[in-house]
């Protein structure tokens, strides 16, 4: 260990994983470390006996519940949106061929109570419940806007400058009333809460544009996707199947470095804060930067905020969602009274993440209260009866150094969402401080039809 490195890369979580990847894809000299002797961090995926070991202690769980290897359970579980930025990433780097991927069966909205189908585009406007007759026309209109609306094309702006238009704004033109509005920016344009409809209009249509792309590409029921087995380290099926070490090995093959279970994983830096190197077990590996997640440098980050998160196992699909072996529910904050939007996440076997007949479902939110029973109530009513259920909150935390003075680079923790969206927003940020440059996403999505079909 004791040679000198572009970039040390600690821990193993989804984002680390992916920067890793991307840096040795640029010729960088990697090396990466992980204090666990397993990969994932806080996104690690646990069959069955390591979920009870982790809830339950020392009792085993249930027979009826099936084998312990048929349980791939991601912790921090996040759909791929099919033409989104992390799939452009995968193929950017090549990883698609350590990958399959399977399509989502369902998106949905929670609206007044119940469950719907969220309406893409505008013939699904015409068929939604969740408006009226004259409101679904208007709605038509809005979505025909969307759809038309090119960016580079002064023709399809219907003289609305999105830059300087508010997302209110817009949306008023259009005289769509608070309902519509609410499920378009949360649930079409994932919006974590209603800050954006104060903000100009052009990132929300754009984020529109992207959910009914995605969603054209497969003909399917959502615009997500997700790989087989899910998306964390997976050791009793081949390598060539797993998200994160799909990077490992991607990282391996352009030079890489990888050493599991190396203790302290010491941050070494010189007399002006600049970082040096990391010590593990009297060994030091030099390097000008070090990336990594924030429970490595934790004087360097600031707690922001918790999560609230429910995982339940269950022998049936999430009721009034057709059915579905794979979905996303997102019950926007206006429908529940709080600040912050909660998420449903459920995938089965049909993803092979659990037994034939069984269902992973995850409820998660911002905590607003120490309580995460009570608080994610409406959204562990909606999953129906579970055959267990666990609870946990976990803390979340963002950097506070500047990486151009000490040369750290550390991600934020994992939000509540149940998409990538933000996710791989965090991964390119720190691409671009690591590199000095942007990433060039321009790739032909077709190059992963393949795998994803």
């Amino acid at each position: 260990m004791d040679e000198e490195y572009d970039v040390v890369v600690l821990g193993t979580g989804l984002k680390e994983c992916i920067l890793s990847g991307l840096l040795s894809v640029d010729g960088l000299k990697v090396l990466h470390m992980d204090r666990n002797d397993y990969y994932g961090g806080e996104s690690t995926s646990l069959n069955l006996n390591q979920l009870w070991k982790r809830f339950r202690g020392n009792e085993s769980p249930p027979a009826h519940l099936g084998s312990s290897r048929d349980y791939n359970v991601d912790m921090i579980p996040k759909f791929m949106m099919a033409n989104g930025t992390l799939v452009r990433v995968l193929i950017h780097t090549d990883v698609t061929k350590y990958l399959y991927f399977k399509a989502v069966d369902g998106s949905f909205v929670y609206n007044k109570g119940k469950v719907h189908k969220v309406p893409a585009t505008d013939m699904e406007a015409l068929k939604s419940p969740l408006m009226g007759i004259f409101e679904k026309r208007r709605a038509r209109k809005f979505f025909i806007y969307v759809q038309d609306y090119d960016e580079k094309d002064p023709k399809t702006h219907e003289g609305v400058d999105l830059t300087r238009v508010t997302t209110k704004e817009l949306i008023a033109k259009y005289g769509l009333d608070d309902n519509t509005m609410d499920f378009i920016g949360h649930a079409l344009a994932l919006h974590r809460d209603d800050r954006y409809l104060h903000e100009p209009a052009l990132d929300t249509v754009k984020r529109m544009k992207l959910y009914a792309e995605s969603l054209a590409r497969f003909q399917g029921g959502s615009p997500y996707i997700y790989p087989l087995y899910g998306l964390g380290e997976l050791p009793q099926v081949l390598l060539s199947n797993l998200f994160l070490v799909a990077f490992a090995r991607l990282s391996a093959v352009y030079g890489g470095t990888y050493m599991l279970n190396k203790p302290e994983c010491k941050v070494e830096f010189d007399d002006e804060g600049k970082v040096v190197g990391v010590t593990s077990e009297g060994e030091t590996a030099k390097c000008k930067k070090v990336v990594c997640d924030p429970s490595y440098l934790p004087s360097k980050v600031r707690k922001v905020g918790r999560v609230a998160r429910a995982i339940a196992i269950m022998s049936h699909p999430i009721p009034s969602t057709n059915d579905s072996h794979s979905v996303q529910v997102i019950l926007p904050q206006k429908q529940l009274g709080r600040k912050s939007d909660m998420y449903l996440f459920c995938c089965s076997y049909s993803h092979n993440v659990a037994p034939k007949g069984k269902f992973i479902a995850f409820v998660s939110t911002d905590a607003e209260t120490d309580n995460p029973e009570i608080e994610l109530k409406p959204g562990i009513d909606l999953l129906g009866p579970v055959d267990e259920i666990f609870f946990e909150i976990l803390d979340r935390y963002e950097p506070v150094n500047e990486p151009s003075l000490d040369n750290c680079f550390i991600s934020t923790s994992y939000d509540a969402t149940t998409h990538f969206e933000t996710t791989v927003i965090d991964v390119l940020n720190m691409y671009t401080m690591i590199t000095g440059k942007v990433l060039d996403l321009t790739v032909d999505l077709s190059a992963a039809s393949a795998a994803e079909e």
